[in-house]
């Protein structure tokens, strides 16, 4: 009665997926919206030596791009850029305290724009436990790629 089909071809992509997904680590995911001429920052407290990445990219308005910054616990500017699309910035915590990443769209003054960024504290593991050093297709085509696998599958929750 109304049952739906099951699809073998698409089981492997759902298992791999749903691995990559209990392998989350410590951060936070997001879609705002983010008004004309405002700025709008997020707070992340890091240990230190610990590896932390933002990857963002401008999901509508205007000509989808924002400036972004990023500041230590000191104060200190370790990442800015201006009107971009999208990018990705990774570094290893100097110093233990609060992160300050923001986004700006202070430069326009009628365009606002949805952004979605996924900040990530921690070493991401291996997409299989025990691939260890080995390459193969897989890997070399995910090295080659200009977004972090992190990035895509958060797209691709984020779509369907």
């Amino acid at each position: 009665m109304g049952r739906a089909a099951s699809h073998p071809a698409s089981a492997p992509l759902l298992l791999l997926l749903v691995l990559l997904r209990a392998e989350r680590l410590p951060g936070a995911e997001l879609t705002f919206e983010l008004p004309d001429s405002a700025k709008q920052c997020f707070h992340e407290d890091v240990e230190r030596g610990a590896r932390f990445s933002l990857d963002y990219q401008v999901i509508t308005g205007g000509h989808y791009d924002v400036d972004c910054y990023v500041e230590d616990p000191l104060g200190n500017t370790i990442y800015q850029e201006t009107k971009k699309q999208y990018d990705s910035f990774t570094h290893r915590a100097e110093v233990k305290g609060v992160y300050q990443f923001c986004f700006s769209n202070e430069f326009s003054t009628f365009s606002h724009k949805t952004v979605y960024f996924d900040f990530q504290v921690g070493d991401e593991p291996p997409i299989l436990p025990d691939m260890g050093n080995r390459v193969t297709a897989l890997t070399q085509a995910l090295l080659r790629s200009p977004r972090p696998l992190s990035v895509i599958v958060a797209l691709q929750g984020w779509a369907g």
